[in-house]
């Protein structure tokens, strides 16, 4: 989760899966009374969230293709 810009986080579907992923998986630990993994796994969601929303700047649309010359 480092490279957070990376072309796989493009899609937002993608981004809020693995922030869903992260609470259902904390909701399992909780559930299952092993509240230390639980704690871990919501610091993944809200890291997730930090990265995935908060810092994230989708790619420019309308980029000069290389071949064009700026004037």
């Amino acid at each position: 989760m480092k490279d957070y810009e990376h072309p796989f986080f493009r899609p937002l579907w993608r981004r809020v899966t693995v922030v869903a992923v992260c609470v259902i998986w904390s909701g399992i630990e909780f559930a299952t009374g092993t509240p230390f993994w639980g704690v871990i796994a919501l610091g993944f969601a809200g890291y997730a969230v930090w990265q995935f929303f908060y810092l994230y700047k989708p790619a420019e649309q309308n980029e000069a293709r290389p071949d064009e010359t700026k004037e």
